[in-house]
């Protein structure tokens, strides 16, 4: 008994750095675009064509209910790697303080004074670090003390961000990833970036793709075989990630990684392809998948969460298991941890995205989503990066044939209303808004009572106009090319043409 506790007396005071093995790697396969369209999930369409993904929700946690705290990859990633709303810290604007040379110095943002981001936390827990994949934050920082390896003389910088070289290419995993630790004994954190949805069919299986016309379209787009291309064109991208997925895993037990690796596997926002899907505030752009799976008590095979969870909460558990410091300042929740309580509601918000600005903030409860647009009187279709692709040039050529039904005119091209409500069991497509119901009045201020408060507490930066400075370097990056040009934009740039 005395050897005992004369071994537990040493081991705490042992150097971390001696009892490394024993701590877990971490991965963050964390994909672009992409909604749960797998087996897991009930999708019919992809049952028995995602067996790698739906093996790994069977082999850990499933999470039947993870949303995300922005509908559009900057915000969001920006949100996921500080563990704290984009809202709070400032990085709301999709694609902001970007080095692009256009940026003034001056008004770069910058983290507000105390917050670090999730990899520089397990950094001075004694963890290796990388990232094989795009950063995609909307802040200034020095990408040497967030990464171990993958310095910006390994990056390309572009309209994403520095994006890694090797984000392409999941088979060649030989360089800024685990492999690249000096010290074989070191824990490892770890971030993949796969393109997701936004990969279309480029990964899928011999023989699984899908033919164009083979997902039934949601009632809210019209019949038409652009629409119904892109679509489709988005479960590919899920079976393709399917086949990614299993490259990695068999990468990491070829390199005798994997049974001490942690691996979360989530998303940033919903499917690419479709309108009102990314960037908007509606379940499609923001429910995502996500699962854990791993060596760990916590990590039982086989169970399935259905309590709701914000994309913060990946963020604080993978802090939990690293035993890295948990500042205060967090808005996740270790999803393990004993005194864990769950969500009674999960808020998501997009502010300008590219060079079209909104605001819409959305609070997603039990059985219910409620969504409050600040910017009704700009339609669904305002001008938008995606102005030019056949699916929406179609929506917008059926609009002017009038082969639209009242519904879809309504949606796409006219005024949003104010609030909206959801009953997501009775009305999963989120067509019949409730907001005006008398019966659903107590709900109505429920919901929007909740809203008030969070932005209240929170400081919600969207209420104030972005900096001019900041959107003229937005004008900037903008304004030579030809859809921002001959399209109808936002007022607010004005004041920036000569």
């Amino acid at each position: 008994m005395k050897l005992l506790l004369s071994l537990l007396i040493l081991t705490s005071l042992f150097p971390a750095s001696a009892q490394e093995t024993k701590r877990p790697n971490i991965l963050w396969i964390f994909v672009e675009d992409l909604s749960p369209y797998m087996g897991c999930y009930g999708d019919p369409i992809n049952k028995d064509h995602t067996p790698t993904i739906d093996k790994f929700a069977a082999d850990g946690v499933l999470f039947k209910r993870a949303f995300m705290p922005a509908p559009v990859c900057s915000a969001c990633r920006s949100a996921i790697i500080t563990g704290v709303m984009q809202t709070t810290t400032g990085t709301h604007q999709h694609r902001s303080s970007r080095e692009f040379g256009i940026v003034p110095e001056d008004v770069r943002i910058h983290l507000p004074k105390g917050i670090k981001t999730i990899p520089e936390l397990m950094r001075e827990a004694g963890y290796f670090t990388f990232n094989s994949g795009k950063d995609d934050y909307n802040f200034h920082y020095d990408r040497t003390k967030l990464y171990t390896v993958g310095s910006k003389e390994n990056y390309v910088v572009g309209q994403n961000g520095w994006q890694g070289n090797t984000a392409q290419h999941v088979g060649s995993l030989t360089k800024n990833t685990w492999k690249a630790r000096p010290n074989e004994k070191q824990p490892w954190f770890g971030q993949i970036m796969l393109w997701g949805g936004k990969a279309n069919a480029r990964h899928v299986r011999k023989g699984q793709k899908l033919k164009d016309d083979a997902v039934p379209l949601p009632p809210y787009f019209p019949q038409a075989p652009g629409l119904q291309q892109a679509w489709t064109a988005h479960y590919n991208g899920a079976r393709g990630t399917d086949k990614q997925i299993q490259d990695i895993l068999d990468q990491l037990k070829a390199d005798d990684e994997l049974d001490n690796t942690i691996i979360f596997f989530f998303s940033d926002h919903g499917n690419n392809q479709s309108l009102r899907h990314k960037q908007f505030c509606y379940e499609g752009g923001v429910h995502v998948p996500c699962m854990i799976k791993g060596d760990h008590p916590a990590l039982k095979a086989g169970t399935v969460r259905n309590d709701m969870i914000s994309g913060l909460d990946l963020s604080a558990t993978t802090l939990a298991f690293g035993g890295a410091r948990m500042p205060d300042y967090l808005d996740g929740r270790d999803l393990f941890a004993p005194d864990h309580k769950p969500r009674t509601h999960v808020i998501s918000a997009r502010d300008r995205c590219d060079y079209t600005i909104d605001r819409i903030r959305t609070v997603r409860t039990d059985k219910l989503r409620y969504i409050r647009n600040f910017f009704p009187d700009r339609p669904m279709l305002q001008a938008q990066y995606r102005d030019e692709r056949p699916h929406v040039l179609e929506l917008k050529k059926l609009r002017k044939e009038g082969k639209l039904t009242p519904y879809q005119e309504a949606h796409w091209f006219g005024k949003r209303p104010t609030e909206e409500l959801y009953d997501l069991a009775a009305d999963p497509y989120q067509i019949n808004n409730l907001a005006a119901d008398p019966k659903c009045q107590a709900e109505l201020k429920r919901h929007r009572k909740i809203l008030e408060d969070w932005i209240k507490k929170t400081g919600d930066k969207g209420q104030n106009p972005e900096d001019p400075r900041q959107l003229k370097a937005t004008y900037d990056l903008w304004k030579d090319k030809p859809i921002f040009k001959n399209a109808k934009v936002n007022p607010e740039y004005d004041q920036f043409k000569k």
